[in-house]
């Protein structure tokens, strides 16, 4: 059993179609990446070197600007997550289905 196990997942990974959807996987993983790291990146920055802006009240508020752009990020990073699996579920999903569904091992039934 272990044998033929090991025969369907060698089959799966020298598919074309599976490198294809992996360094689409990927490729998308460091987008999003990139993107929430600058985001951060840029806070960070702006905390570095101008704290007065970001302490700044918003209108004659208590508020500082600090802590709508800090909500920012968090809700980036949440949006960013939701772009990522919503992607995986709509392509990357169906596509590995057919991978696996065209190397699927024959069933054997005891009779």
């Amino acid at each position: 059993m272990k044998g033929r196990e090991e025969a369907w997942v060698a089959a799966v990974v020298a598919d074309p179609r599976y490198h294809a959807l992996v360094v689409a996987r990927a490729r998308l993983g460091w987008l999003l990446s990139i993107i929430i790291f600058t985001a951060f990146a840029g806070y960070l920055l702006l905390i570095a070197f101008d704290k007065a802006l970001l302490g700044a009240p918003i209108g004659t508020g208590v508020t500082s600007i600090g802590i709508p752009v800090g909500l920012g990020l968090i809700l980036l990073a949440i949006a960013l997550t939701g772009v990522y699996v919503a992607h995986a579920n709509r392509h990357h999903d169906a596509r590995m289905a057919a991978i696996l569904s065209d190397h699927a091992p024959a069933q054997e039934y005891d009779a």
